[in-house]
């Protein structure tokens, strides 16, 4: 049995609740950070992915990034963005992730684990979903050779050129292995971001990969309406493979 704690990470604008997931067995193992969607930090963020991470022998860490917020009220993603005042409430907490706040976050989040003794220590792999796929990637071009492997799965803004912020105005500065897994019939991920994004790694010298699947952004969690099964189990065949290429321990 894989083991969870929950757990309380200072941070730079409060205290982020989070939650560790330990595998069974001798350790140390290879460290982990998981970045939700914009439903935030919850049950499925925690058991499908927190858990099955731990289930693979990583300990996963699943921080609230949304922890600026207060005891904010559970999102539901079936509805929420049919919905005038959810979906309000969704783009103002995600609008409050500067990039600076993210990373300030991230480099908390980092030590946290890096410093458990459950963890090998080195460098970590990110991995992210939707909102959290460009967070993956915004702190892989920050947090330099402290992130190994940096995985995004229909992550949206993460090649659109004329936005400062994007994650690939940043490439020349990735130490990591990146992954990217774009969906179909995304207007948060066009052609011509993946095209951006595959030339700015590339200039980089970043070793790489970028792959389309077959399926709609939100394929891979399972209480997001666009949940695709099949889909959702070959991304974690690749990311097994990512990390055991990527990370050691």
């Amino acid at each position: 049995m894989t083991k969870r704690i929950d757990v309380e990470i200072p941070a730079q604008d409060g205290t982020a609740k989070a939650t560790l997931h330990i595998p069974d067995g001798d350790g140390p193992h290879p460290g982990v950070l998981v970045f939700p969607d914009a439903g935030g930090y919850r049950e499925t963020m925690k058991a499908d992915f927190g858990d099955r991470l731990a289930g693979l022998g990583y300990v996963a860490l699943s921080p609230d990034v949304f922890y600026r917020e207060g005891d904010w009220a559970p999102i539901d993603l079936k509805t929420a963005f049919g919905d005038e005042k959810e979906r309000t409430r969704i783009f103002s907490y995600m609008g409050n992730l500067t990039n600076e706040r993210v990373i300030a976050d991230s480099q908390a989040f980092v030590d946290f684990l890096t410093n458990r003794p459950e963890v090998s220590g080195g460098a970590i792999g990110t991995t992210g979903y939707c909102m959290g796929g460009r967070l993956s990637l915004i702190v892989a071009g920050a947090l330099g050779d402290k992130i190994a492997a940096a995985a995004s799965f229909h992550g949206g803004n993460i090649g659109k050129e004329d936005d400062p912020n994007s994650p690939h105005h940043a490439a020349d500065k990735i130490k990591a292995a990146v992954y990217v897994g774009g969906a179909i019939e995304d207007q948060s991920y066009p052609a011509e971001q993946a095209e951006a994004l595959e030339n700015a790694l590339t200039s980089a010298g970043v070793k790489h990969k970028l792959e389309t699947y077959q399926a709609h952004h939100g394929w891979c969690v399972p209480d997001h309406s666009t949940y695709d099964k099949p889909a959702a189990e070959k991304h974690w065949q690749v990311l097994e493979s990512f990390y055991g290429e990527n990370l050691k321990a």
